[in-house]
């Protein structure tokens, strides 16, 4: 099992566990602790991981951090824990702060066991910053947090590396932030820098108005058609990986004898359906017999389980979806892209088929 794997199987413990997990100690040891064991590190080795880490700061005599990951004995990392019923801010820090002016430690970690927020002295040397260069939620983590998490581990761990990326994340990151806020309120100035450039006359205030709504309404728009075209590109290039597929094998596409001739539509609608599906079940189990008058798509490649027919032989073009009772309920499509609307409908029928017992009602077949 590579890194990505065993961080996302730790995602979906803290998941599952998190009801239960109601103390900071128990956060401690049923999170951070196999959070510590994923980046390569020994919890129980004193010289890579010690728990309750002292450095006599001042006044602050005793004062203990809750974890220090150490090389060549001196701290490198310092981990400061929170239960996760507790939100984090830079106020419940504080002693991070303080041993990472004192030590030699270059990264320090503020998490709750949910998030991790890293930070590190880009600002001002050896002064924490007051703003992470590095967050994630370990329980929805993206591919590219999970590369950038893989160079703390202990085989990968190169501080020059780290730092050179650091703050080109902390301010790719601040920009993202900015740029969602201008996206869901366009502020003035925002707006202003558009509006100058498409409108011909002075920005007064009422024009600045009627730009701000439009500004919102453009950039998503905007963003809704550059994820439709990637999605239609990327199930155009599934439907022919999978039409070259079905050729080498000798799988009559077109011109059968029976006459029934399987349309690149069809194939489409059907990549739409899998990637429909594909949050609810594994996509090898989703196939499609074509027929003369419909184009049908199944559970486990049985005539019982149908999960839904496409009617794409006439002018107008039919989504059939089919409820419990096996009663199908044709819905008309204006374009390919409304199968979307009933993602609903086909998630539920393939959870009825997987819900219900083995056996019960398989001897009634869908006309």
């Amino acid at each position: 099992m590579d890194f990505k794997d065993l961080i996302r199987q730790l995602g979906e413990r803290v998941t599952k566990l998190k009801a239960q997990v109601t103390t900071e100690e128990a956060t401690k040891n049923a999170f951070i602790m196999p959070f510590i064991k994923e980046l390569g590190y020994d919890v129980f080795n004193p010289l890579e991981v010690v728990p309750e880490f002292v450095a006599d700061i001042g006044i602050k005599v005793g004062e203990k951090i809750d974890y220090a990951i150490m090389k060549d004995g001196a701290p490198v990392i310092l981990i400061e824990c929170k239960s996760h019923t507790a939100p984090l801010n830079v106020h419940n820090a504080s002693q991070l702060f303080r041993y990472f002016h004192t030590t030699n430690a270059k990264f320090s970690i503020l998490t709750n066991g949910i998030e991790y927020r890293f930070y590190t002295d880009l600002d001002t040397p050896n002064k924490m910053d007051e703003k992470p260069f590095f967050t994630f939620d370990i329980t929805d983590i993206k591919d590219a947090q999970v590369e950038e998490l893989k160079k703390f581990h202990k085989a990968y761990f190169d501080f020059g590396n780290i730092v050179n990326t650091a703050s080109e994340l902390k301010y790719t990151n601040e920009l993202k932030q900015l740029i969602a806020n201008e996206l869901l309120a366009p502020g003035p100035d925002f707006v202003r820098h558009f509006a100058r450039q498409v409108y011909p006359g002075m920005i007064t205030q009422k024009i600045l108005d009627q730009f701000s709504e439009l500004t919102k309404k453009s950039f998503q728009q905007h963003i809704n058609d550059l994820i439709t075209e990637r999605l239609k590109s990327a199930l155009t290039k599934e439907a022919e990986t999978q039409k070259q597929e079905a050729l080498s094998e000798g799988e009559p596409l077109t011109g059968e004898p029976g006459g029934i001739v399987t349309t690149e539509e069809e194939l489409e609608g059907f990549m739409i359906v899998k990637t429909i599906l594909r949050q609810a079940i594994p996509v090898s189990r989703v196939v499609y017999r074509d027929a003369l008058s419909y184009f049908a798509i199944l559970l486990d490649d049985n005539n019982r389980k149908t999960i839904c027919r496409l009617h794409f032989n006439g002018n107008r073009k039919y989504l059939g979806l089919f409820d419990e009772n096996k009663k199908e309920t044709k819905v008309e499509l204006f374009s390919l892209d409304d199968i979307f609307l009933h993602a609903n409908a086909l998630i539920k029928c393939v959870e009825a088929y997987d819900n219900k017992k083995a056996g019960v009602g398989d001897a009634e077949v869908l006309n």
